[in-house]
């Protein structure tokens, strides 16, 4: 990887100088990312041909339409107005935005509703496949597309046809739920039901959270206010037990899975085998440095076999379920980052390692699927440098690596079924989205769009992108957006955005768009620098990088952030004097944490929704990264914000959801109580109703006070 190189961002494109006049006001800030990135919805291929098909428009002037790889001629495959037409025909809803997907070259399925439909293009006919109550969640839909399990309130339910639902589970005590998700989210949790593959079985998480202690949110939209109970198994406290339970569609009955002891286990990567005779979970330890994965029987639940062990000294953090390869019962590939990086791994179905299929000092951030010999899998991978993503070709035999993308940027690619062509999406900091059809010889084809630039009546600032190393010469990456009408021969004040926690990366190479970056040009057009650095414990750098800051979270990140500010304080047109900070979540702590632990180098400090003290924070993040308060009380009291509020001497403004489920608001109450018992001075906003975020209208407000405060403080 080449050392300290730049990435010039020059949102500069073929317009005049003098039409990019305009300034940002907060009103544009919170309206995102400006919608640029419309004009080919729900781009997909055709299974089994070279035809992709997108959508255009909504409601009945909507259309789906399609074209092929060698020719740019668009067909339209279907009118939204014709589709709605049949609808109606069948007493169903209309649709305005076509939330479809392809199961063969001239079918495709789709929601209205609670009704699930097929329609064909080469009949032009409506098929109703199934339905589910009005109340019924999480809906998911075998891979035979008739049937669909889905939960109400806190049991599963499988609907077979439309006159036919079945109870699969019947858990009075609504603290015990079925069918959704577990572990707060963690470990690649994103749901609770899981089809098999030929549609005979249903496996499903079963959580139960009776043990877990209530946590309470007040809801003061009622007179008298109204106290909503959440279960909140906070950090060295009691756990809820989940159990895996496999119902069979053809016996009606539940077996559970032999999961064993301890209670307060994790279980995740659940995986069917192709054949549905076996059945696969990953299982960490609640100190989460112990994971087995282990084989089940489906026709007794009983565990056949551990297949394989990791450890680490930290943490082992399984985050994807196996992936088998096409037309194998025995063989799947694994992801793991037991070398130090997220690689790939060749098994079969009786733990034997038959190939390390990826390697080296980069990481694999996901696994795209397979060509259509299923000799070669595709991956999207850091390879050349952390700051980009591009898609490679790799052989299961001879391991050898095959780069497909070439442009500069982050890459998002789709093959077809043939594996000789790929959608490829991508952005970098001077290309906004652009979408082009690639070969297999790595030849662009054509352009199939390109975003406008979304600011082009703006008055943009330059920004760059580089790399500084700290003390111990570890190299981190920095993004710096210099003041609209910058002059090197005055001063100007920094704001440093910041987020410096696990699994998020700020710094990359793409086109920088969205709310956060539209609050960053408004600042600079109001005199700011605006810095961002991705200091150790951020992703995507490697397992050491990001277990820096374990049992430690606050102080390696204020060391690497404190390096880009002493940095920054070397440029002869930096103000050493008018430092700001911003972040939200993570980044509130770190906002906070460098109001209070950097001997008053910020003068102004905005934290949202921060964690204050980690012992209020959830056990599966929490106890990853920092163990119990019980095991490390050193760190927990190194790293409490309670314990530094003695040292805040410049303007810090809190903001809070009073609903907030996730850093619940124990956080900066207690902060806020710290503060008036040492008469320290702070500034409190509490954001009425809302969770982790603070979404609508009164986003505006929020951003208005944020930017306000700094205006005026700083």
């Amino acid at each position: 990887m080449r050392r300290n190189f730049i990435f010039t961002l020059m949102l500069v494109f073929s317009i005049t100088i003098q039409a990019q006049q305009k300034l940002f006001t907060v009103e544009d800030v919170v309206s995102g990312g400006r919608s640029f990135q419309q004009g080919m919805n729900q781009l997909s291929w055709i299974p089994e041909t070279n035809n992709f098909s997108w959508t255009q428009g909504n409601g009945d002037k909507g259309l789906l339409l399609s074209s092929d790889v060698k020719k740019s001629i668009v067909d339209t495959i279907l009118k939204f107005s014709d589709l709605n037409s049949a609808l109606k025909a069948k007493s169903s809803n209309p649709v305005m935005m076509l939330n479809m997907r392809w199961i063969n070259s001239d079918q495709f399925t789709f929601w209205s509703g609670n009704t699930f439909f097929t329609y064909s293009t080469k009949f032009k006919n409506l098929i109703k496949n199934n339905s589910v109550p009005a109340d019924a969640d999480n809906k998911s839909v075998a891979s035979n597309n008739k049937f669909i399990a889905y939960t109400v309130k806190n049991n599963l339910f499988v609907s077979l046809d439309e006159n036919k639902q079945v109870q699969i589970t019947a858990e009075s005590d609504s603290n015990i739920i079925c069918g959704q998700s577990v572990h707060r989210d963690e470990f690649g949790i994103n749901g609770g039901i899981f089809w098999s593959p030929k549609s005979n079985y249903i496996a499903f998480y079963r959580m139960d959270q009776t043990m877990v202690k209530d946590y309470p949110l007040v809801d003061i939209s009622s007179t008298p206010a109204n106290l909503k109970k959440i279960k909140y198994p906070m950090n060295g406290q009691a756990s809820h037990h989940v159990t895996v339970g496999i119902y069979d569609i053809n016996s009606g009955k539940t077996t559970w899975l032999q999961t064993g002891e301890p209670l307060d286990q994790y279980l995740t990567s659940l995986t069917w085998s192709p054949d549905e005779k076996y059945f696969f979970i990953a299982h960490l330890n609640r100190d989460q440095n112990v994971m087995q994965f282990k084989k089940y029987s489906t026709a007794d639940g009983k565990q056949v076999k551990v297949l394989f062990e990791e450890k680490n000294d930290k943490y082992v953090e399984p985050m994807n379920p196996l992936t088998f390869l096409p037309n194998s019962n025995d063989k799947f590939l694994w992801q793991s980052q037991r070398d130090g990086f997220n690689h790939i791994y060749l098994y079969d179905v009786e733990g034997n390692l038959i190939r390390q299929v990826t390697q080296g000092k980069w990481v694999v951030t996901s696994l795209n699927g397979f060509d259509s010999q299923s000799k070669n899998i595709f991956i999207t991978a850091t390879k050349e440098t952390p700051l980009e993503r591009h898609l490679y070709k790799v052989s299961l035999d001879d391991v050898k690596m095959q780069r497909i993308t070439t442009q500069p940027g982050t890459h998002y690619t789709v093959s077809n079924t043939r594996s000789n062509y790929y959608i490829d999406t991508y952005s970098n900091t001077t290309t906004p989205r652009t979408i082009n059809l690639i070969n297999d010889k790595n030849e662009i084809v054509r352009n199939l769009f390109t975003s406008a630039n979304p600011y082009k009546d703006f008055k943009i600032p330059f920004s760059k992108i580089f790399s500084i190393k700290n003390e111990e010469g570890i190299e981190l990456f920095c993004r710096l957006t210099y003041p609209t009408d910058f002059d090197s021969t005055k001063k100007y004040p920094v704001i440093v955005y910041v987020y410096g926690g696990p699994h998020d990366q700020e710094v990359n190479n793409s086109f920088g768009m969205g709310r956060y970056f539209n609050w960053f040009y408004l600042m600079a057009q109001k005199g700011y620098f605006i810095f961002t650095l991705d200091n150790r414990g951020s992703a995507n750098r490697g397992l050491a990088f990001e277990q820096a800051t374990f049992r430690h979270l606050g102080t390696i990140e204020v060391k690497d952030q404190m390096t880009g500010v002493n940095y920054l304080k070397s440029l002869p047109y930096i103000d050493s004097k008018r430092f700001g900070v911003f972040g939200w979540s993570y980044g509130g702590f770190m906002a906070t944490s460098l109001m209070l632990r950097t001997n008053d180098a910020f003068k102004v400090g905005v934290g949202g929704g921060a964690v204050i003290d980690w012992k209020f924070y959830e056990i599966m993040y929490g106890e990853r990264y920092m163990d119990t308060y019980q095991t490390n009380p050193e760190g927990f009291k190194e790293a409490s914000l309670l314990n530094y509020v003695d040292k805040l001497n410049g303007k810090l403004l809190l903001v809070h959801g009073t609903s907030d489920p996730t850093v619940v608001w124990q956080n900066t109450l207690s902060f806020c109580k710290k503060a008036q018992e040492l008469n320290k001075q702070l500034d409190y906003f509490p954001y009425v109703g809302h969770e982790h975020g603070v979404a609508g209208k009164e986003s505006l407000h929020l951003y208005t006070k944020i930017t306000n405060y700094f205006l005026d403080n700083l």
